[in-house]
This record gives structure tokens, sequence and C-alpha cells, in this order.
């Protein structure tokens, strides 16, 4: 046998043996990164944020939203922020600066820490309470008497109350046949908002 035949199993063992340790070194992608809140997120009091200006250090800030649901930042005041998206307050912040101070301002806007947002689930649960819940989070009024244990034996499924607060401060009453919802005869999974009371009664035996 040719010295060269005598090379070769070895030069097929070292590339085989080579090949495992080829893939096994190669990392799958990540994937990407959500960002902490979407550019289309709500602000609301008690939120706080980052603000960052391209360039401009001295007008970086963490604010806290107001209670009256308004950013106070330099130069140009108080914004109000409540109800607006962070991609909104960008923009009104970064036409502001553009108009009197900077040039083309580069303004980015994120939440660092997001306010508490509850809801409360009142009556015959098993464990009556405040439901907490992520902002990014819908929660349904099935998922919030979940969350509070359940209906216990003598809830009244059929007409659970939900009270809520409106933006021009008038309160409105709604009652909810829960099994229809848990059916899927009513369609609109009714999604919950912050400060939402979700009581329920008593059967009537």
């Amino acid at each position: 046998m040719s010295p060269c035949a005598r090379r070769l199993p070895v030069f097929l063992l070292t590339l085989l043996l080579a090949v495992p340790v080829c893939f096994g070194a190669a990392k799958p992608p990540r994937a990407p990164s959500s960002a902490p809140a979407a550019k289309d997120y709500t602000l609301e009091p008690g939120d706080v944020v980052a603000i960052k200006i391209f360039q401009e250090p001295d007008l970086d800030r963490e604010l806290r939203v107001s209670q009256e649901g308004e950013l106070y930042f330099p130069l140009i005041g108080k914004v109000m922020a409540r109800g607006r998206s962070l991609v909104e307050v960008e923009q009104f912040v970064r036409d502001a600066y553009d108009r009197d101070y900077l040039v083309n301002p580069q303004v980015n806007i994120v939440v660092l820490k997001y306010q508490v947002r509850t809801v409360n689930v009142l009556g015959s649960v098993n464990a009556p309470q405040a439901v907490e819940y992520p902002p990014e989070q819908r929660l349904t009024i099935v998922d919030a008497i979940s969350r509070a244990g359940g209906f216990n034996r003598l809830a009244d499924r059929r007409r659970v109350r939900l009270t809520r607060t409106l933006d021009d401060g008038r309160v409105e009453n709604s009652v909810i046949n829960i099994d229809d919802l848990m059916s899927g005869v009513a369609k609109d999974p009714l999604v919950l908002r912050k400060d939402d009371v979700v009581f329920v009664p008593e059967r009537v035996l």
C-alpha cells in the first residue's frame, strides 16, 4: 500500500471528527428582545419615563407622570402625557424643542417603571382582592375572577356587575352574564380597565 493510501483513512477520520465540532460551534440566532414598552403604549399618572435627547445630555431626565397627567421638561415646561402614546409625546417634545431651542432634535422616551394597575374583584368569589396586571397585558373579566379564586358555590354567574369610572368622571354600571362569555355565546371578551370594580352577587335561593 502506498504512503498516500495509508494516510487517506487518517485524513477521513480527522474530517469526520471535525464536522460535529464545527456544527456545535455554530450558535442559533437569538430572538430579538422586546422593548420595555411598545411605542403605542398609553402613559398614565405614576409611570416613570426616561427622556434622552441625542447629543444633549443636559436635557436628559427621568420623570414621573404627575397625578394631573403631566411631564415637566427643561425649557419647554409642562407637557400633557396622560392618554397619549409614547410616540405622540416624543413627537410633541421634538416639535417643541425644534421650534425654539434645538435643530432637528432626536428624542427617545422609554418607560422605566409602570404605575401599578389593579381591578377589584369582590363578592361571591373564593379570594376577593385587588388583582394586579401588567400594562402590556389584557385582563378580561373572566381572567380577573379566576385570579380571585373563581366563583364560590353561592355565586350568581349570570348577573356579575362591572363598575367603571369614565375619563369624564361619570360612573358606568353594567351587568355581565359570565356563563355567556365562557361558553362563547358572547363574542366580546370584555377587557377590563384600571380601577374597574367587579362584583359577583349571590344567587337568590
